[in-house]
């Protein structure tokens, strides 16, 4: 990974945080995005300590569309190449909320967030891969897909919301993304795979409110002992990110460094280019001029 440019979001705790200290350990240069900005300089100058490596922390609230496009711009103002980008930032809601812009924030955060960041930042991403180097793109599903559909008629639950539905949901929206977007990259240099990471002993599911975030918090305090550790979990985002051996693999979903096959929802390449109409629709505000939406090839 000597010379390569990471970025990572969601990045200053659990796996998030162990891809970024994994990856500079390999002498690649981290950013790491964050919402906190104290949180966001405290774990990258402890990766910087622990590994001698250029480790820059980024700072946006990625259910704000605003702020993905505004932390993309920054990288861009910084870093002339991108050789890898971890979609990995995430959370689970057991209220239903609203985005700054609207939109309910499992999907946006969880989806769109992934969406948008990506658009802005593809064209660096192919002119930083060349043939057998490609950039890479991985994207941090869950097997939390698996029994979910694309509820195309209320993508956004404004009617019977319920946290976990909304979460697998999103779930399954990060790999149908992730598919089509390597449908759509074939014959460019960057390559694009979705992954389950485990059941992971993070902070995950702690932040909710009223009876669906006490039975959220009860939840995972019996499933905890089942659960693998932050770096455990981060070792596919670390095997995608780096490793030669899926090296050109593209258009996969990944569980303990394994391609598996995801749900059939997950496999339905109608859906897949439904749900991207629907995104470059929603974010068309936040994409610049001549972006991914201008060449969706459908």
């Amino acid at each position: 990974m000597q010379g390569k440019v990471c970025l990572i979001t969601g990045a200053t705790n659990g796996i998030g945080r162990e891809t970024a200290l994994a990856l500079a350990k390999m002498g690649a240069t981290v950013v790491i995005a964050g919402r906190s900005a104290e949180r966001a300089q405290t774990t990258a100058s402890a990766i910087r300590s622990i590994t001698g490596a250029l480790v820059d922390p980024l700072v946006a609230d990625l259910s704000s569309m605003a702020q993905v496009v505004e932390m993309a711009e920054a990288f861009k103002a910084k870093y002339d190449r991108l050789d890898v980008l971890v979609n990995n930032a995430g959370a689970v809601f057991t209220d239903r909320q609203e985005s700054v812009d609207g939109f309910e924030m499992t999907f946006a955060l969880n989806h769109l967030s992934y969406f948008l960041l990506t658009a802005r930042l593809r064209e660096l991403l192919i002119a930083s891969g060349r043939p057998g180097a490609a950039a890479r793109i991985v994207n941090v599903a869950s097997d939390a897909h698996r029994g979910a559909k694309m509820k195309f008629d209320d993508l956004q639950f404004k009617q019977g919301y319920f946290g976990f539905t909304a979460y697998a949901q999103s779930k399954l929206a990060n790999i149908l993304f992730s598919n089509e977007l390597a449908r759509q990259l074939e014959g460019q240099p960057v390559t694009s795979n979705a992954l389950h990471p485990g059941f992971v002993a993070t902070g995950f599911g702690r932040g909710g409110s009223g009876v669906g975030g006490t039975m959220m918090k009860v939840a995972m305090s019996l499933l905890r002992p089942l659960a693998l550790t932050p770096e455990k979990g981060a070792q596919t985002s670390i095997y995608l990110a780096s490793s030669p051996e899926v090296e050109g693999v593209s258009g996969k979903y990944f569980n303990k460094s394994k391609v598996v096959a995801p749900s059939a929802a997950a496999q339905d390449m109608d859906s897949a280019r439904r749900l991207w109409t629907i995104s470059a629709e929603l974010t068309a505000p936040w994409l610049q001029p001549q972006s991914m939406v201008s060449r969706m090839n459908l």
